[in-house]
Formats: C-alpha cells, sequence, structure tokens
C-alpha cells in the first residue's frame, strides 16, 4: 500500500502531513467570545508545550443537529466576528464548518481551512465550491462512506487546481446510536491525502440522548492511542471547561483540564507511530 507523502499547508507555513502533528481543536460551536478565547488561549500554549502545530476550531452553525430545539449558533455575522478575533489575538489559523455553496465565500475571507461535514461529502457543488477559494480543505469521512471512496471526493477538490486538501477519519455507523471506527480506514485513505483523526465525534453515539447527541468520552483514550500509533497526521479534539453544560456535542468532548495530559498521551503514542508510518509487509 503506498501512502502518500502529500502534505497539507495551512496558512502558508503549518503543514500537515511533515514531521510534527497537528491539532485542530477548541469548542464545538462559536459560544461566545470569552468562551473561545479561553479555551483558544489554553490550547496553544498545550500545542506549543507538547509540539504539536494548532489550528483553532469552532463551528460558526451547528446545521446537523439532532432537533430544531437544540442550539445552533450565535448568528452567522456575529460568528465570523468571534472567530476573526480569536485568530488575530492569538495569532493562530482558524477552521470552521461550511454547509452550503452560499457560505464558502464569505467564510474563507476569515478562515484559514474550510471543513467539510460528514454528511456532505460527496455534495459536488459544495466541495467544488471550496476548492475554488485556494483554501486549505479538511473533508470529513462519512459515516456511509467506504474509505477508498473518499478519493473521489480528494478529486473533486483537486479537479480545481487546489492541491491542498485532507481528509478525517470519524468511525461509520453500525446500528443505531453507535459509530466505529475501523483502523484500516487509515492507511487506506492516507493513500489519497494526510489524514486527521476526529477523537470527539469517534465517540459520539449520534441521537442518542432523546433528542440531542450522547458520546462515550471514556473511550477516547482508547482510540486516539490506536489512531496516533497507527500512523495519522493530526487530531481533531473539541473540548470545553465544562462539558456538562456546552451548548453542542458536550458528552463527546475531552474536558480542557484534561487536555494536558491528553496532549501528553497522544504525543507519546504519534512519535511511535511516526516512527513506523512506512513500515510494509509488501
Amino acid at each position: 500500500m503506498k501512502i502518500s507523502q502529500q502534505e497539507m499547508t495551512i496558512n502558508g507555513n503549518l503543514k500537515l502531513g511533515g514531521n510534527q502533528p497537528v491539532l485542530f481543536s477548541g469548542p464545538c460551536a462559536v459560544e461566545s467570545p470569552e468562551i473561545c478565547l479561553e479555551i483558544g488561549t489554553k490550547i496553544k500554549t498545550l500545542s506549543e508545550k507538547h509540539g504539536f502545530g494548532y489550528v483553532f476550531k469552532a463551528s460558526f452553525d451547528k446545521a446537523n443537529r439532532t432537533s430544531t430545539e437544540s442550539f445552533r449558533g450565535i448568528g452567522f455575522e456575529k460568528s465570523l466576528q468571534v472567530l476573526e478575533m480569536v485568530g488575530q489575538t492569538l495569532d493562530v489559523p482558524l477552521v470552521t464548518d461550511i454547509h452550503e455553496s452560499y457560505q464558502v465565500e464569505a467564510v474563507a475571507e476569515v478562515v484559514d481551512v474550510l471543513q467539510i461535514p460528514a454528511f456532505l461529502c460527496r455534495q459536488t457543488d459544495l466541495l467544488i465550491a471550496a476548492g475554488k477559494t485556494g483554501k486549505a480543505i479538511k473533508i470529513k469521512r462519512g459515516q456511509f462512506m467506504a474509505p477508498e471512496d473518499m478519493q473521489y471526493a480528494v478529486d473533486k477538490i483537486r479537479s480545481t487546481g487546489n492541491n491542498n486538501v485532507a481528509l478525517t477519519e470519524r468511525g461509520f455507523s453500525l446500528g443505531y446510536h453507535n459509530l466505529v471506527v475501523d483502523m484500516r480506514a487509515l492507511p487506506i485513505m492516507r493513500q489519497f491525502a494526510p489524514v486527521v483523526f476526529d477523537v470527539t465525534h469517534s465517540v459520539q453515539q449520534p441521537g442518542a440522548n432523546k433528542g440531542s447527541s450522547g458520546g462515550q468520552r471514556q473511550m477516547a483514550p482508547y482510540l486516539a492511542r490506536a489512531a496516533a500509533a497507527a500512523g495519522v497526521d493530526g487530531f481533531f479534539i473539541e473540548t470545553h471547561p465544562n462539558p456538562s453544560v456546552a451548548l453542542s456535542d458536550g458528552p463527546n468532548m475531552v474536558p480542557l483540564d484534561k487536555m494536558d495530559e491528553f496532549l501528553a498521551m497522544l504525543k507519546d503514542a504519534w512519535t511511535i507511530g511516526n516512527n513506523y508510518k512506512n513500515y510494509s509487509l509488501q
């Protein structure tokens, strides 16, 4: 199996797929300027401490919530203003999800990485619009997609002349309210582009919490270590100072006060995986 050596460059200098793991981390949603700045400040410090490149993450709109009663966001323009403030204050690149083609241009003016949600990884118009911005594009594998079929999503981005693309693994659906991570997906997708492991949503239980999603954060260390040792280029982790009151995906989040030891653990496992990432029996 030939593993891709291609890198994704973020904001001109941060490289995903090089000799340093990249961390995409922040709250699930833009809840407030204060929460975003608190989390971003802490994670930037911890990323530097443990040798991770850092990209601040927060969604400006949670468009795929289980219920219409669920929190979606504080508004399109206000959320983008918060993201821009965090990026400028902390001097870090930004990533957020896009859901529809009409959002792409405005969002691309603010953030450095456009993330394609898992459910939308086959949406050709969205992928093409994202690719045309020239920004780095991070595509989550759909829970319904075979990992080898993600090459076509990558091809759609590259058809625009934009080769700055990566894939993200978050598990596949297996029965109701459950996701399962097949570690074979990681080397399969790394044939096409660098790969990020989504620690948060790999332990999500979609719709399992009576109108909202549940999760098993206690399983996050096991899956994260396994993915790191299997060989990935980065990690996606949502965090919050108090996940029990987070407005989205609280049950899946790594508590902010646990992120120091969590990142230390990940870096140790990643170093092992990186040392053997080109080992093959072929």
